[in-house]
């Protein structure tokens, strides 16, 4: 059976612009239940490098919703922002506070573009792992392979920082609450 292969063009990719709702992170259930009953257009997920774990959590809730998701790598996420497709942005928080949000890594990137775009950046809690089990760092075997094929030469180092901090002043809304407390 031959594949026909479909290019995406630029007027296809103006069809898409402003329509966008890109997702970071692992959030909560109950997260992919609000997004069903707004109803959006379409839903972008980041791949969530090192261990794809957001991906395949945020595509398997989507699904089981009727949401069709297009994943897409993490840096890919500034082409979208280039083609004015991204409405809005959602990020998985693991805890806030006054000052900001502790967020999944490359959260920041995506405030600061959704900022010089203007566009609105959500935050929303993370799935909960048990207590103590959630790492601030990973291990460098995360990113000097992938899906167990080594990938980079020997005595390669790798830094691998899971979350990091957004400062409260990205967010359209920290809590849910629609105010950024």
């Amino acid at each position: 059976m031959k594949m026909s292969k479909k290019t995406i063009t630029d007027e296809d990719l103006k069809l898409m612009e402003g329509s966008v709702v890109l997702l970071h992170g692992v959030f909560e259930k109950t997260f992919f239940d609000m997004l069903k009953a707004r109803g959006p257009a379409k839903v972008f997920v980041m791949e969530g490098r090192p261990s794809l774990h957001a991906a395949k959590v945020a595509i398997t809730h989507l699904l089981k919703r009727g949401i069709t998701p297009t994943i897409i790598a993490d840096n890919m996420a500034g082409f979208l922002f280039y083609k004015n497709m991204v409405k809005e942005v959602w990020l998985a928080y693991e805890t806030i506070h006054d000052r900001g949000s502790l967020c999944y890594i490359g959260s920041s990137i995506l405030g600061v573009l959704a900022k010089k775009h203007e566009i609105p950046v959500y935050c929303y809690p993370g799935e909960k792992a048990e207590k103590g089990k959630n790492k601030l760092m990973g291990d460098e075997k995360e990113i000097t392979t992938f899906n167990g094929v080594k990938i980079a030469p020997k005595g390669t180092k790798g830094y691998v920082p899971l979350f990091e901090h957004v400062p409260g002043h990205i967010f359209e809304e920290r809590d849910g609450s629609g105010q950024n407390k």
